[in-house]
Parts: C-alpha cells; structure tokens; sequence
C-alpha cells in the first residue's frame, strides 16, 4: 500500500477506511508523504494490528525523516521498525 502525499486528520478517516481487514496492507511505502500528522502513525499502528492479526509480517519503506522523528517522539519509532 502506497500513503498519499498529504495525511492528516482530515484525510484519515478515508486512509483508515482504504486499508484491508485482511491484513494485506502488510508493506506501507510512505515515500510519497510530505504532509503529515499525527493520523499517519495511527494508520501505520492500525495497518501493523492488521498485519499481525493475519499472521504477516509489517514493514514501512521510504519512510521521511520527519515521520521518522515523530514517530520518535510518540515513542512508536521501533514498534513500527522506523528505528534509525
């Protein structure tokens, strides 16, 4: 699954609404994101809840640093493997 550009609060109902149930979203490109709140780490916990609920693995790639230093400060950075 490929985040869009912009993510915030405003688009997150729609982004969490977009990701299987079955867990499938279970490799998140997010190198497209520029704008961002805090709605784009409840998206990648949730999509992580799926995948490990469906026996997947979970894995962002192309991840910014500024979500990288925000996942960071909520203390989510390992738990969604953004650890640098």
């Amino acid at each position: 699954m490929k985040l869009p550009v912009t993510l915030t609060l405003d688009q997150a109902a729609a982004a969490l609404a977009a990701l299987p149930a079955d867990g499938s979203a279970h490799a998140i490109d997010a190198s497209a994101l520029r704008e961002f709140d805090t709605s784009a780490l409840a998206l990648l916990l949730q999509a992580k809840r799926l995948a490990q609920a469906a026996g997947q693995g979970f894995e962002v790639t192309g991840a910014p640093p500024k979500l990288q230093q925000l996942a960071q400060l909520y203390g989510v950075d390992e738990l969604l493997g953004l650890a640098g």
